[in-house]
């Protein structure tokens, strides 16, 4: 690897800069990937563009690389065919039902009960985050607004658990794209390696906990103290001067028309995906294990050794075959829709693959030109390594809310976190539960976030007060956070 210097940041360091600028991360990254094979191509323009060309080509030699892609895009498929079956509609009504005999005997603990169902939902459907928000927000929005429950904090709640419950469960195109950036690091075994860093993400978390502590405590601070007092005293759900934000399309895909409505049509093929993550697992790891002792044994560490991305791949897959037979015996599809259905919801996840792969595109230059390594040996020489969990954490929650995207962050970051830990021989799992905290919590906060906007649709609420509701929660959260960081440091 030759030695660029202070060249080696300057990729990702204009890819930062045009992303707070434009706030168009695709447009950043590949201007950061293009310079990134310029310079490697002694600023000479035709190969640099051809070699810019060529490694984004090269972003699917990877085993790992493709099969994360691929089921990004194939997870599409799969939320259409759920909504396309009545299985969100036939769960939502399941639920109203549970919710309606609480209200008939309860009255009082109504408010409380519907707040951690909500939460508790939210929890489950980790499996994509535009998903979880569209489903919680649409599907408990009539209920709050029965029981007199702001928007702004179904929008909290909902923003709350989506991010974070993703990013904590490794088995979702989250931990597949993060294994993914971890093996452009040179880690041979990711899915170990994410695991073993979960235990330190304490934002998402502390996120979560601090929401089920607001709805139990029934006390809240800043402008959402004020939001509860004005629906309390008034029954208004927003604002006088609000501008709910709303799309009549909010549910991506309707049930099918005449169809009997059955929440199994929804649960059964995500049940699948899930239980096949670990058989997937054991399955693609049982050949690296040596020795054999019991077949549990074997099957604990087979797990450990397994392939993350190609476990999620082989998951989605079999969880759409089991989909496309349920189906097709209930009637409800025949394989002409089938087909159209799949080519619909790729089609309509084809920015995340985009931006998976341009991730990996720049992640793997800046690997090539040795940025990471660079700003560790510089920085060793004046950065105490105690210091810089906590400025990883920081660094990575301000390009965040300032770019709106926690997977673009996790793809400039982690280049950079990585062998900076190294070098300073700080915990490496510790700096990754930064990166990806950080991340998070910039996301959350931020305004131009894609799961924050989608939270204020979903909800109906004004989204500059949804933004200005939750900050508060955020920022506690977030400071808590980084002074954990800064402990550990020391600790660790």
């Amino acid at each position: 690897m030759s030695d660029y210097g202070f060249l080696s940041i300057l990729p990702p360091l204009l890819a930062i800069i045009l992303a707070l600028k434009t706030k168009q991360v695709y447009i950043s990254l590949i201007f950061g990937i293009w310079l990134a094979w310029l310079i490697m191509s002694d600023w000479n323009l035709i190969q640099g563009t051809i070699a810019t060309l060529q490694g984004l080509v090269d972003v699917f030699k990877s085993p790992g690389n493709t099969s994360t892609i691929m089921f990004s895009a194939l997870v599409g498929a799969l939320l259409i065919f759920i909504q396309y079956s009545g299985g969100v509609k036939g769960f939502t009504n399941r639920i109203t039902k549970i919710l309606d005999r609480f209200e008939a005997k309860q009255t009082g603990r109504s408010r409380i009960i519907i707040q951690l169902i909500a939460v508790l939902t939210g929890l489950t459907l980790f499996i994509e985050t535009s998903i979880n928000a569209l489903t919680v927000g649409t599907l408990y929005r009539p209920l709050f607004d029965k029981l007199k429950i702001p928007r702004e904090k179904l929008a909290y709640i909902v923003d709350s658990c989506s991010a974070p419950s993703a990013v904590l469960i490794p088995f979702n195109a989250w931990g597949a794209f993060i294994m993914g950036l971890l093996i452009t690091q040179g880690i041979d075994n990711p899915l170990i390696t994410l695991a073993s860093s979960l235990k330190y993400n304490f934002y998402p978390v502390l996120t979560i906990g601090l929401v089920v502590l607001v709805i139990l405590s029934k006390k809240d601070i800043g402008s959402m103290a004020r939001a509860e007092k004005r629906t309390r005293e008034t029954g208004k759900l927003l604002n006088d001067n609000a501008r709910p934000m709303i799309s009549d399309n909010i549910t991506s895909y309707e049930a099918k028309e005449g169809i009997k409505i059955r929440a199994f049509n929804m649960i059964i093929p995500l049940a699948t995906m899930i239980l096949m993550m670990p058989v997937s697992l054991a399955y693609t790891g049982w050949d690296l294990v040596e020795g054999y002792t019991s077949f549990g044994k074997h099957a604990l560490k087979a797990i450990g050794m397994g392939s993350g991305s190609s476990a999620v791949l082989y998951s989605v897959v079999t969880a759409l075959l089991v989909a496309m037979i349920l189906y097709r015996s209930q009637k409800i599809m025949r394989s002409a829709k089938m087909i159209e259905l799949i080519l619909k919801g790729i089609s309509e996840l084809m920015p995340l693959a985009l931006l998976m792969m341009l991730a990996f595109g720049i992640s793997s230059a800046c690997n090539e030109l040795g940025t990471g390594l660079y700003v560790a040996t510089w920085s060793e020489k004046w950065l105490s390594p105690e210091f810089l969990p906590a400025i990883i954490f920081v660094l990575s929650s301000f390009i965040a809310f300032s770019t709106g995207t926690s997977w673009g962050t996790f793809a400039i970051m982690m280049s950079i976190s990585i062998p900076m830990a190294t070098v300073h021989e700080v915990n490496v799992f510790l700096v990754i539960a930064a990166t990806m905290g950080g991340g998070v919590f910039g996301d959350h906060c931020s305004p131009i976030s894609d799961t924050t906007i989608i939270s204020s649709m979903s909800s109906a609420s004004d989204h500059i007060d949804h933004v200005k509701t939750q900050l508060p929660y955020a920022l506690l959260t977030g400071s808590i956070t980084a002074l954990i960081y800064l402990v550990l440091g020391f600790l660790i």
